[in-house]
């Protein structure tokens, strides 16, 4: 599917700049395009020397985490209500500690750190499926979840605004958590509803009930809050989480006398290379987009959608971040690209940029996870995984532009 629509691409934006060639006598277009497919692979490589930096960071610390046993702790944290979301994986099953930390990763933004440890639990969950070619209920609720991506602090997000010179990178911080906690939600009621998980059971109602509750009281503080004072409230809470567990995990190595430099080194080289294996994907699309808007083709396909808005109603200036929400679910690496692109044209800090941004950091690209993770183990009868998947994804989109239409309309 990534062939098709990256080839496209690029067939669209020749198509596009033929076409102002002959319609309109304007050869530029085909200029334009090899000008923009330069500067996109330029603007690549930038974005990298950051992203480098932002992976053996966070690699780095989550590395500590797992060796003060900070992560052991929350898979025996969340043991009783994985033995009911999930009752066919024994306790201390391998499976559970993995999936932890997969959350983990994902929690704090790191979705290319996650994969590596999400093919890993896929692998110990596999061990368990008395038909390995058919995903298990635990499988599609992990991959699921997965997908939804609850993101707890997007540092990638706050790397790329920061990259493209945001004043304040953090701003984002909560319209991206109420709108991954909607797909996170979406997703787990429509996979209980399939596997008639009891989502009654004291355990999980106190679980599912204290994160609506968490949720639910920003939503009630931020209320009667202006614009600018939501948007410093979110910056200031985004900061203040991420360098509170940057001082937890650092406390919990000294306290339990591990060698935190040395498990800090040893993560950081995890994600320099997980960063650098980024890189190809990250040129690939970014040229490809940079072709789209450079032909005018992006232009006129946005166009159309904005007059379909304008008639039902809607706010046209969703149109402009719609490109990042349509292709999240099929490749995280266009997605990335198009919010780098849509902060670049519009700007980083205009309303597109910040929905974009929003999109980026509510739900995962569910196919991709879909074909790694299964495929990876060898299944092939997803049964309802797409569709409960796709279904935390539109939850995602609806919640990022209700969320942002609040923050930032």
């Amino acid at each position: 599917m990534l062939n098709t629509i990256w080839f496209g691409m690029f067939a669209i934006a020749g198509l596009a700049a033929f076409g102002r060639w002959i319609l309109a006598g304007d050869p530029a277009g085909f200029a334009a395009i090899v000008d923009s497919m330069f500067a996109m692979a330029k603007l690549s490589v930038e974005v990298m020397v950051l992203l480098f930096g932002t992976l053996t960071l966070w690699l780095g610390f989550l590395r500590i985490a797992e060796g003060t046993g900070l992560i052991d702790a929350a898979a025996r944290l969340l043991g009783p209500l994985f033995a009911r979301l999930m009752p066919e994986v024994p306790r201390g099953h391998p499976a559970l500690g993995l999936v932890t930390m997969n959350f983990a990763a994902n929690a704090i933004g790191l979705d290319n750190a996650a994969t590596p440890i999400g093919l890993r639990a896929m692998g110990e969950l596999q061990k368990l499926n008395p038909r390995p070619d058919t995903a298990t209920d635990a499988q599609i609720l992990f991959l699921v979840l997965n997908s939804s991506s609850l993101t707890v602090l997007p540092v990638t997000i706050f790397m790329y605004r920061l990259q493209q010179g945001a004043p304040e990178p953090t701003l984002v911080f909560v319209p991206i958590l109420l709108a991954t906690a909607a797909s996170t939600f979406a997703g787990l009621l429509t996979v209980a509803w399939m596997q008639r998980l009891r989502l009654w059971d004291p355990v999980v109602l106190a679980w599912l009930g204290g994160i609506a509750l968490a949720l639910g009281s920003i939503v009630l503080l931020l209320a009667g809050m202006t614009a600018a004072a939501v948007a410093a409230a979110s910056s200031l809470a985004g900061n203040l989480v991420m360098f509170g567990l940057v001082l937890a995990i650092l406390a919990a190595g000294a306290w339990r006398q591990v060698p935190v430099y040395e498990h800090f080194i040893d993560g950081a080289k995890d994600g320099f290379g997980i960063a650098r294996d980024l890189l190809p994907y990250l040129v690939a699309m970014l040229a490809a987009i940079g072709a789209l808007r450079a032909s005018g083709a992006l232009d006129v396909i946005l166009d159309g959608l904005r007059i379909g808005f304008d008639w039902l109603g809607l706010d046209g200036r969703i149109v402009d971040a719609m490109p990042v929400g349509l292709a999240k679910p099929f490749s995280g690496s266009a997605a990335r690209a198009l919010l780098i692109e849509t902060m670049q044209h519009f700007g980083v800090d205009s309303f597109p940029a910040l929905l974009a941004a929003t999109m980026q950091g509510s739900t995962e690209t569910t196919f991709y996870v879909l074909a790694v993770y299964f495929g990876a183990v060898g299944i092939r009868r997803a049964r309802h995984a797409v569709g409960c998947a796709l279904v935390a994804d539109v939850a995602g989109i609806t919640a990022s532009i209700a969320v942002c239409l609040a923050f930032f309309g």
